[in-house]
């Protein structure tokens, strides 16, 4: 099974779209998905690109992907955040994940990022195990946080920003 690792295209949108819901149905939150194939397009291929993604095709068919985007830290400076690693169930173990986890950690190497940093779920036992495995530490005693759309709305208005 040979298997090819390139730059997304804005042809591919709705191949990513795909892969983005088969992520969201395996975390067990196919509702959550909002983004577009109008959003990827313009998102990662239009005039101010806001992530980049990586592609593994197996004969002519997108089966998995990794999204990042650049983020600046005040203590380090340049770092890579990966957004997600994706692979389609069908086609895991098949070393497909590791090649896309591969590229990307030599592109933040080649491009002297501080660090590259994701998030994984707790109950996601294979994919911290292959993380620890490789060397990442999982850091503990940081929480993610994150304010929604409706939160943001709320607390707008009531402050009245």
């Amino acid at each position: 099974m040979k298997f090819a690792i390139r730059k997304g295209r804005k042809q591919d949108a709705s191949a990513i779209l795909g892969l983005i819901k088969h992520l969201a149905e395996f975390e067990k939150e196919p509702e959550a998905v909002e983004v577009t194939i109008e959003d990827i397009e313009e998102d990662g291929f239009g005039e101010n690109p806001l992530f980049q993604v990586l592609v593994a095709e197996l004969n002519d068919e997108i089966v998995g992907m990794a999204l990042y985007y650049y983020r600046y830290s005040t203590w380090k400076g340049k770092t890579i955040h990966l957004e997600d690693l994706i692979v389609l169930e069908h086609m895991r173990k098949k070393n497909i994940g590791k090649a896309l986890y591969d590229t990307v950690l030599k592109q933040g190497f080649e491009e002297k990022v501080r660090r590259v940093e994701w998030v994984v779920l707790d109950w996601n036992t294979p994919a911290r195990n292959f993380y620890l495995n490789s060397g990442a530490k999982i850091l503990q005693g940081w929480e993610t946080v994150q304010m929604d759309e409706k939160g943001l709305k709320s607390y707008v208005l009531n402050k009245n920003l």
